[in-house]
């Protein structure tokens, strides 16, 4: 069927090919007009220059015959045309790039974001390093920003943090790796206080023995225990043995344990033999040892201190630190126990020997493990452990008398199970040496970490 009207050609169409005519075909009428109406600007032909959709395989409608057809079937407007024309180029353009997906491009800035306050008050990428491990970040999690280790990590954070090391001077300068002898000096001495004080009383009460009444010993002795307590009052405020937290809570359990350590034993075989019958027989050869043992506590403290913080600047894996750490603490532990053993000897010696070591040595061990853990900014477990003893010692006393009670029999065996295998210095023993264990396994899980001894 020919078309007819205005959109009709002008002469025959023959097309030797595929959708091509045969020669020059011009539109006549309204139809040629419109075409080169609503060509693009600087170019002739009309619609069928315009390029068809690059995806689409088709040509436009109408193409071929020089006019776009209207929805209705009649000529097409010309707002129609150019939207036809104009939406294959909008809807897909060669040069422009796929929209960017949202997420953090950057995880690094997103952790810096997530401990700001952290990077901005930190003096040198230790800190940083030490406050990420903290909060549980491990080197296999600082692969996933894209780094080998968290001190590396902890690098481009210190680089990255606008007010990174702003803070150093307002700080007092750490001590380098360098001898410092005046500050060693000064906490040495006040390290030797409680020892020296100790010592005095035990020489004053020696040589007044026989001279001077119950009463003015009583005052000698309550005088001198003063005077300790001063001392290591001093002694703990500065130097290695300072905490970061106070730990005030700990001192009843101190001096517990204390008291037990001169009176405990006497006081147990008397509630044992069916006492308790008038004063106990006080043993001050353990309190002399153990205020002498401040001392090499105090070092033994700042040679570990010193020893995991070189270590730590030179470290740049956590586990390689943990692995270097540990036997540390076993080696410090060890030099400390050798130095109260030879402490406790001398002072046992000192009033005639004959006295059990095992005990005071157990609690030694301990107060200096908890002192450690308290260094470090671990004081709950130092409190914990010190409490436990502390409740074993007290209870093994109250059991025994529990124990006198009809039917009650059954709470004084232990007591007196551990009484005869090892005696009364038995029963401190075991619960120090207990809690001293507890200590030990905990310092080691938790001292090596690179977060104990960021500002300690």
């Amino acid at each position: 069927m020919a078309p007819s009207g205005p959109m009709a050609p002008s002469g025959p169409m023959a097309p030797s090919g595929p959708m091509a005519p045969s020669g020059p075909t011009a539109p006549s009428g309204a139809a040629a007009g419109n075409s080169r109406a609503f060509a693009p600007a600087g170019r002739e032909g009309g619609a069928a220059d315009v390029e068809p959709d690059p995806r689409s395989t088709d040509p436009l409608p109408g193409a071929a015959d020089g006019a776009l057809p209207a929805p209705g079937g009649g000529e097409a407007s010309p707002v129609a045309v150019r939207a036809a024309v104009r939406a294959p180029e909008i809807a897909y353009h060669p040069d422009r790039r796929p929209a960017a997906r949202r997420g953090p491009a950057d995880p690094v800035k997103v952790l810096m974001h997530r401990h700001r306050e952290l990077c901005e008050r930190s003096v040198d990428p230790l800190e940083i390093a030490a406050g990420l491990e903290a909060h549980g970040l491990t080197d296999r999690t600082a692969a996933r920003y894209r780094h080998r280790d968290v001190f590396s990590l902890a690098e481009e954070l210190y680089a990255r943090a606008p007010g990174a090391g702003r803070h150093a001077a307002c700080r007092p300068p750490r001590p380098g790796p360098g001898p410092d002898t005046g500050a060693r000096a000064g906490w040495t001495l006040l390290a030797l206080l409680p020892g020296a004080a100790c010592l005095a009383t035990a020489g004053a009460l020696r040589g007044t023995e026989g001279l001077l009444g119950g009463e003015a010993r009583f005052a000698v002795t309550a005088v001198g225990a003063l005077l300790v307590f001063l001392g290591l009052r001093l002694c703990l405020r500065g130097g290695p043995l300072r905490a970061r937290d106070g730990i005030g809570a700990v001192t009843p359990y101190v001096c517990s344990l204390l008291a037990y350590a001169v009176y405990g034993d006497d006081l147990l075989a008397q509630v044992i033999s069916g006492g308790p019958d008038g004063h106990w027989t006080a043993a001050p050869a353990p309190l002399l040892g153990l205020a002498l043992a401040v001392a090499p506590a105090a070092w033994c403290a700042h040679l570990f201190a010193v020893r995991a913080h070189h270590r730590l600047a030179g470290s740049h894996v956590l586990a390689d630190f943990g692995a270097g750490v540990r036997p540390l603490l076993l080696g410090i532990l060890a030099l400390f126990l050798c130095a109260l053993a030879a402490l406790l000897f001398l002072a046992d010696l000192g009033y005639g020997g004959g006295g059990t070591l095992v005990a005071p040595a157990a609690l030694g061990v301990l107060l200096f493990l908890a002192r450690l853990l308290a260094v470090h900014g671990f004081p709950e477990p130092a409190a914990t452990g010190l409490a436990a003893a502390c409740a074993v010692e007290v209870a093994a006393p109250f059991l025994v008398l529990a124990g006198r009670l009809p039917g009650l029999d059954l709470l004084a065996r232990p007591v007196g199970a551990v009484v005869a295998a090892a005696g009364t210095g038995g029963v401190p023993a075991l619960a120090c040496g207990t809690a001293a264990l507890g200590l030990l396994i905990h310092a080691s899980v938790t001292l090596p970490r690179a977060s104990a001894h960021a500002a300690a």
